[in-house]
């Protein structure tokens, strides 16, 4: 029998399935896995981080724009505690994230040994699947069992726990093959019943108002242009959550923009009212979306819902017709579905009534953005950018300050342009360490990572790791020396009772040139085109610190404070 170690095993596995880069932290519990990786001659790049927590964003972030499987590892004990945060991320996300931990012998179980914790009980509710694999026979059928599962059906992270010995056990190498098919997502795409689509077809034919929702689903399925085309086939107005940014492209004229209480407005709100038949595709219709299940009101509209997991249909709201299946595979069956009856529309009063409802939200964005004030407004980081950065850019936005205004208005009009923020559990910290996943998943992009202070202070070290890859990745501080959001809040529900939410001021840019960065402060408005245009030209990493009005005095389009 031909025999190679668990460890080689294991590096091989990955390599078939098509994995070429993997983010990580060395541990006493990974040597065996970390030789094989130094010595096969393999297509895997491994790019050490200076935290787990921040492996996984990057793995989540390369996943969204490359559209293969994220990889990250990192060793037993506070390594599989610290990698959680991305973990939990992607997998509510529906993003293809391989969690790998190393850990502790089996045989030193229940002996008290160092770093010692049930890695399969901590991953369980977590993930979409999980295995710490106990065995190397097993370790070729439980890794093809993963990358299964990962890409599969709705997609999400999984976690392998790779124990010390298991890793040097032998492994028969002809149990050692993968198909690279399974390294991509979504794979092995289901499509819905085809009485469901018909039925779905019927209801939006006779529609007065149809109106699409789209969620995550069809800009993971790669759908934009079944979006598209089914919004013209209908006339109908097209709208997304945060995470559904670039199903359609934003100068789409049937794109009406995010909906919701992050990063919606009150005339985006009153055009989705307004609709008789509601075709949610890909989205779980959460509270932000729906801005806690208000807007559509339940059962003012019709509602069809697309979605390759069963489980979100009807959740949130009572639906007509439930279309099982992968978002893109959908919205071809009620394409057909709709060729073999109604007329098309010209869609002309749909596109009335957003054009109206962009105007308006635009122009009081634009009024914003022109303004001298200080500290710098943040619509005018958003103009500025929009203006400077190339039109196929990668934006990787923080929850706090820079999510609803990015939402809101950054629009996406490449196809090749995205905007991720994560939104399934909003952790601070995400963009910085993300950026660098998004530089590794398309290396000719120019990739911009968005970030409040707060959130510069959760993975600052992971400058260092910028500066040694030498990544042309540029991050943005809008810096005003607070926890914004939570401020907000207390300033709009709490009577303005501030309590545990201020910290001093950082001077980011000095802190980023210790680093290795190229750096620049900004305090005057008119300096702000200038600092970002050298950035974003400058041939490595770069940070641009900018003096910023913090939430609770801004006009965020956040619906909670506004009301």
């Amino acid at each position: 029998m031909n025999e190679m170690t668990g460890a080689e095993a294991f590096v091989r596995m990955l390599d078939l399935h098509g994995v070429k880069v993997v983010f990580g932290l060395c541990g006493d519990t990974s040597l065996p896995f970390y030789d094989a990786l130094y010595r096969l001659d393999h297509g895997i790049e491994h790019v050490l981080t200076r935290d787990e927590r921040s492996a996984s964003y990057m793995a989540d972030v390369y996943a969204r724009v490359s559209g293969k499987v994220g990889a990250c590892e990192g060793p037993s004990g506070g390594g599989a505690t610290y990698i959680l945060p991305g973990v939990v991320e992607a997998n509510e996300s529906s993003i293809a994230l391989l969690s790998i931990t190393t850990d502790i012998g089996t045989g030193s179980r229940g002996r008290f040994a160092l770093t010692e914790l049930d890695q399969e009980a901590l991953f369980r509710p977590l993930t979409k699947w999980n295995k710490v694999i106990d065995s190397a026979a097993a370790l070729p059928r439980t890794v093809r069992a993963a990358f299964r599962q990962m890409t599969t059906g709705r997609p999400g992270a999984v976690h392998l726990g790779l124990p010390f010995d298991v890793q040097k056990a032998p492994v028969d190498a002809d149990e050692v093959w993968g198909d690279p098919a399974m390294g991509q997502f979504p794979s092995l795409r289901a499509a819905p019943d085809p009485a469901a689509a018909e039925e779905a077809a019927a209801l939006l034919a006779c529609a007065h108002r149809p109106f699409i929702l789209c969620g995550g689903g069809p800009v993971i399925a790669g759908a934009r242009a079944e979006v598209a085309a089914l919004a013209e086939r209908l006339g109908a107005v097209v709208a997304t959550s945060i995470s559904g940014q670039g199903a359609i492209l934003d100068d789409h004229p049937l794109a009406l923009g995010v909906v919701g209480s992050n990063g919606g407005s009150a005339e985006t709100r009153s055009v989705l009212d307004e609709a008789d038949v509601i075709l949610m595709v890909g989205c779980r219709a959460g509270s932000v979306t729906t801005e806690r299940w208000r807007h559509p009101k339940p059962g003012a509209a019709k509602i069809i819902h697309a979605d390759a997991d069963p489980a979100v249909i009807s959740a949130n709201y009572p639906t007509e017709v439930a279309l099982v299946g992968d978002a893109k595979l959908a919205l071809a069956a009620l394409l057909e579905a709709l060729d073999d009856g109604a007329a098309p529309r010209d869609g002309a009063e749909a596109r009335k009534a957003v054009a109206a409802a962009k105007a308006a939200k635009f122009a009081r964005f634009e009024a914003l953005a022109a303004s001298e004030d200080r500290p710098i407004r943040p619509e005018r980081v958003v103009r500025e950018l929009a203006a400077l950065l190339p039109k196929d850019a990668v934006v990787v936005a923080d929850p706090g300050t820079p999510c609803p205004y990015f939402s809101a208005y950054f629009e996406l009009r490449h196809p090749d342009a995205r905007l991720i923020s994560n939104r399934a559990h909003g952790a601070l910290g995400y963009s910085l360490p993300g950026v660098l996943g998004a530089h590794y998943a398309r290396p000719g992009a120019k990739c911009v990572a968005v970030m409040g202070d707060g959130s510069f202070g959760f993975n600052a070290g992971e400058m260092e790791t910028l500066a040694r890859t030498g990544a042309p990745v540029t991050l943005i501080v809008f810096s005003n020396s607070v926890f914004g959001w939570i401020k907000a809040g207390q300033n709009s529900g709490f009577g303005q009772r501030y309590f545990s939410v201020d910290f001093n001021r950082t001077d980011h840019a000095r802190v980023a040139e210790a680093f290795g960065l190229k750096a620049w402060r900004v305090e005057d408005p008119a300096d702000l085109r200038g600092a970002l245009a050298a950035a974003l030209e400058h041939g490595g990493p770069t940070l641009v610190d900018i003096i910023s009005q913090p939430l609770h005095e801004a006009a965020a389009p956040v619906t909670e404070w506004i009301a």
